[in-house]
């Protein structure tokens, strides 16, 4: 694997990695113009802020990358962001990994919308990729987002039944709608578990540039408030600020609850993994890999491709003993799990 990278932690998420991305309804999962024929030089990636290390969804891209190098046998190319970058820095980080050959080029987080799409248009022959971003129709674009609102229920019926204090946190990074929908699971999942339970809710920045997902300072302070004035249960949807939210709460002796990736299992994590009660996953290295593999097999996958809980795309962890023996927390999660999987329980997207 070729990359060009500014210092970063290691930390790469890893994932059984086997199962097809399922297509949303009213989307197509049929070939683009894209000609997956094994010549390309294989899969690129380009980070969101926070780059690889962030213990979040950079990593779970990256995993996924690194399992396509392996099964196709090729070096693909992940490239870092650089701080205060435009849209056109991004149009030209795309449109340059299409021009070396790679396909398809991913970039990860919803901020890359504007460079994929007019990438999309000046490469019609190259498959491109764009996770938490459902906004773009191209022929060759595949849209790869998540039900995040259905593991945040799950997270959040977790955090009602560890509560002593029946008081809990939530801490978003940007205050944007694609966070809005962690909240909103979150804080339902609280409610419906147990109406008395008093839910703090805070976002570090308004905008993506501001660095609410890359500030593990900012994501401290947040949590350390909420810790202050009584939660003993704080989640985040943070990406690399969250960091910050797991080294409050663990200092405190109280629970965090992870996002995105088992974050339990992270090494730069491991320091605070025994006050990880869970995470709210969503198999972002998988849908990297499947889109790869398509692209591979002379078939690009395209459209909105979408991961539920229904899927198995998005879950809650038991990697933490002390959440995988806390019958009561797992009872309550299973039934949730189950009401959503069936449809008596709808989740909302907005808070």
């Amino acid at each position: 694997m070729r990359r060009v990278s500014r210092a970063a932690v290691a930390g790469a998420a890893s994932a059984a990695l086997a199962l097809s991305v399922a297509a949303c309804g009213g989307t197509s999962n049929q070939s683009s113009s894209a000609k997956g024929d094994g010549k390309s030089k294989g899969i690129a990636i380009a980070y969101d802020v926070g780059g690889q290390g962030d213990q979040s969804f950079n990593d779970a891209a990256h995993a996924g990358m690194t399992q396509a190098e392996k099964k196709f046998g090729y070096e693909g190319k992940d490239v870092e962001p650089k701080d205060g970058e435009s849209d056109a820095d991004k149009v030209q980080r795309l449109t340059a990994l299409a021009k070396q050959g790679y396909n398809p080029v991913v970039g990860v987080g919803y901020a890359y919308a504007t460079a994929v799409k007019e990438a999309a248009d000046k490469f019609p022959d190259t498959t491109f990729g764009i996770v938490d971003d459902s906004t773009i129709e191209a022929k060759n674009v595949a849209d790869l987002v998540f039900s995040e609102q259905e593991a945040s229920y799950l997270a959040g019926v977790a955090a009602a039944k560890a509560t002593k204090t029946k008081h809990v946190g939530f801490v978003g990074g940007v205050d944007v709608p694609l966070i809005h929908k962690f909240e909103a699971g979150f804080a339902q999942g609280v409610k419906d578990t147990d109406a008395k339970i008093k839910i703090d809710r805070q976002y570090l920045t308004e905008t993506h540039e501001e660095g609410g997902f890359s500030s593990p300072d900012k994501g401290k302070a947040a949590a350390e408030a909420q810790l202050e004035k009584g939660a003993d249960v704080v989640y985040h949807a943070a990406g690399l600020s969250g960091q910050g939210v797991i080294e409050a709460a663990a200092k405190a002796k109280k629970w965090a609850i992870g996002v995105d990736s088992d974050q339990y299992e992270q090494k730069p994590l491991a320091a605070y993994k025994k006050y990880i009660l869970t995470s709210a996953t969503k198999d972002v290295s998988k849908a990297v890999f499947n889109l790869a593999k398509s692209v591979q097999d002379g078939k690009p996958t395209t459209g909105v491709l979408r991961g539920d809980l229904k899927s198995g795309e998005v879950a809650l962890s038991d990697s933490n003993p002390e959440y995988a023996k806390n019958k009561e927390i797992q009872e309550a999660v299973k039934k949730a799990e189950d009401g959503i999987v069936g449809g008596s329980i709808k989740v909302q997207e907005k808070p």
